[in-house]
């Protein structure tokens, strides 16, 4: 079947839609004609914009939606923009209600949901399982692609950085005390998990490793994770560069490409660090790296040494911290072995 408007539902988190980005190359790819079109929340809308893959970008503004007066004020005229489309196929990466909502309002004759669907969406759309469904999950959402005949030679993350995002990511640097020229090491302690965040007096400890080895480090994160930044820095010898809250998404990825390597937990910008190409040692206590792990080859990743690791919970039921229990020591010899000294 030849589909002429597509619709892509992967609403958040920043690590889940890049994920999702090699299934939009893959769907252009294959049907170059068709107009795709991408439903995301706010914090995400940047990772799919100047992306010749992505025809057009619908933000689903989640907090408009929360009440019942939000609902019936927006539910309307947001269900008439997804019709006025007249998508043929919807596809649902999500996996959750709200995501079912929108893949249902839109109208589309032929609804797909990838195979780990919950909260009852795959009733509303066909869940599709195919040979990777214990696999990575960047695996599982081109499996929903494989079922549409496309072709996967090559996974690509299409993310598209413009000439002034790159300039001012430069300025940025700049001003903070770091030239991009000189080699550097992205560190990024804020997590979305409690349980998935490495102590700061850890990270603290290898800052000073790596400014020892000649290596700049260079904290990153949103605006609430400059606090985790400051504990860094009253811990260490010599301050590292902090970009915590300075840069939008794309600047962020260009910072994180012409990295030596990039250190962090199973994190959005892990993920992203991943997708610009970049070398990575990732830290993982919790989650499970088989499923959410950096993708492809060349990473490190340094697992929590205890018998519960990939336990899945946000908050530890027995109140301990198991990513404490990865020393310093072992993520250093993971960055001399990624960087080959």
């Amino acid at each position: 079947m030849n589909y002429k408007n597509i619709l892509i539902v992967k609403l958040s988190a920043i690590g889940d839609v890049i994920h999702a980005l090699p299934v939009a190359h893959a769907l252009k790819k294959k049907y170059p004609n068709s107009r795709i079109t991408w439903v995301v929340e706010k914090p995400a809308y940047d990772l799919l914009t100047n992306n010749p893959d992505i025809d057009e970008i619908i933000i689903f503004d989640k907090p408009k939606f929360k009440s019942i007066a939000g609902l019936l004020t927006n539910g309307y005229t947001f269900a008439k923009e997804l019709k006025a489309c007249q998508f043929d196929l919807a596809i649902d990466l999500q996996g959750l209600f709200k995501s079912a909502a929108i893949s249902y309002l839109s109208g589309a004759t032929q609804r797909l949901v990838y195979c780990n669907a919950r909260e009852l969406s795959h009733f509303i759309g066909q869940r599709i399982c195919g040979e990777h469904e214990q696999g990575h999950v960047v695996e599982r959402y081109l499996d929903v692609a494989r079922h549409l005949n496309c072709k996967i030679d090559e996974v690509v993350f299409p993310l598209y950085i413009t000439e002034l995002e790159a300039k001012k990511t430069v300025m940025i640097a700049n001003h903070a005390g770091l030239r991009l020229e000189n080699p550097y090491i992205v560190l990024a302690p804020g997590t979305n998990w409690p349980s998935k965040c490495w102590p700061t007096t850890h990270f603290a400890e290898l800052v000073d490793k790596l400014y020892d080895c000649n290596l700049i480090p260079v904290i990153v994160g949103g605006p609430n994770d400059q606090r985790l930044a400051q504990e860094i820095i009253a811990n260490t010898k010599v301050p590292p560069i902090d970009l915590t809250g300075k840069t939008t998404m794309k600047q962020l990825a260009y910072l994180i490409k012409g990295s030596q390597t990039f250190i962090g937990g199973d994190t959005g910008p892990m993920h992203l660090a991943v997708a610009v190409g970049a070398k990575v040692v990732t830290l993982f206590g919790p989650t499970d790296p088989k499923r959410n792990g950096p993708y492809g080859k060349g990473h490190q990743i340094v697992l929590a040494p205890v018998p519960c690791q990939g336990c899945w919970k946000k908050v530890c039921p027995k109140d301990e911290d198991c990513m404490s229990t990865i020393h310093p020591d072992r993520v250093f010899e993971s960055i001399k072995s990624v960087l080959s000294f």
